[in-house]
């Protein structure tokens, strides 16, 4: 059989031409030809410096905005976001809270993940609090308190309390990493308040760690967060209140 009978054909697809724009005005931003905060140019400038028409522009521009490295204004030129940890954890989240509303395995996974971050948190941040750190958290703690009765507001200030040990790292990708796993677990958080007098014991536990933090005890804080989030695991479901 010769080398040209035996060859099954595979043709290489052409790329549509929004796909090869979207590269092009990548690299332009990776590159640094554009920088955060600046304005792209305009969809006529672009179609002649690529020479393709609008629609691929807008195409083009529509998947950047999509990715988090554009911001677009209805009547205004599109213009150049600076990418944080926060928001590229932000493109995810439809994803994540997807894979949580179809998956038990999904769920019970991100509840370990995030006892295991956060008594690395509890670590970090015994080892590198500050006087305005614990003066913070004692705040948050006394505006959760004010809120019992309020169901959303206690668990906004319940989520605050543990985005703001995490930012006691000083690390923006930790605190990013809190508030994204904080944001998808979200929408089970309201069984946290399921059980009579389940808000005092949480404000308590709160001061337990705030408590551990003042003392410099890594040991401690761990154990503190560590028993705060296993109490708390059992009462996150996927039922919705």
């Amino acid at each position: 059989m010769s080398e040209k009978q035996s060859m099954t054909p595979d043709p290489i697809p052409r790329r549509k031409l929004a796909d090869a724009v979207f590269d092009r005005l990548e690299q332009m931003i990776t590159s640094g030809e554009m920088r955060p905060g600046d304005e792209m140019p305009s969809e006529r400038v672009l179609m002649e410096r690529f020479g393709v028409g609008r629609p691929a522009i807008r195409e083009a521009m529509q998947a950047l905005a999509g990715k988090g490295l554009v911001a677009i204004s209805h009547g205004e030129r599109a213009r150049v976001l600076q990418v944080t940890a926060q928001s590229i954890f932000r493109q995810v989240d439809l994803t994540a809270k997807i894979m949580l509303s179809q998956s038990d395995d999904g769920l019970e996974n991100l509840k370990s993940a995030r006892i295991f971050f956060e008594r690395g948190m509890a670590r970090e941040a015994a080892a590198k609090t500050t006087a305005q750190d614990l003066d913070d958290l004692a705040a948050i703690i006394a505006h959760q308190r004010a809120m019992i009765g309020r169901p959303e507001d206690f668990i906004a200030a319940d989520m605050a309390f543990h985005a703001r040990i995490a930012r006691i790292s000083g690390n923006p990708i930790f605190s990013a990493v809190s508030e994204a796993m904080l944001a998808w677990l979200r929408a089970y958080h309201m069984h946290l308040l399921i059980w009579a007098g389940n808000e005092s014991v949480t404000l308590d536990e709160h001061e337990g760690i705030l408590a551990c933090l003042a003392a410099r005890d890594a040991d401690r804080a761990e154990a503190a967060m560590r028993d705060h989030l296993e109490r708390a695991r059992a009462l996150y479901s996927k039922e919705k209140s």
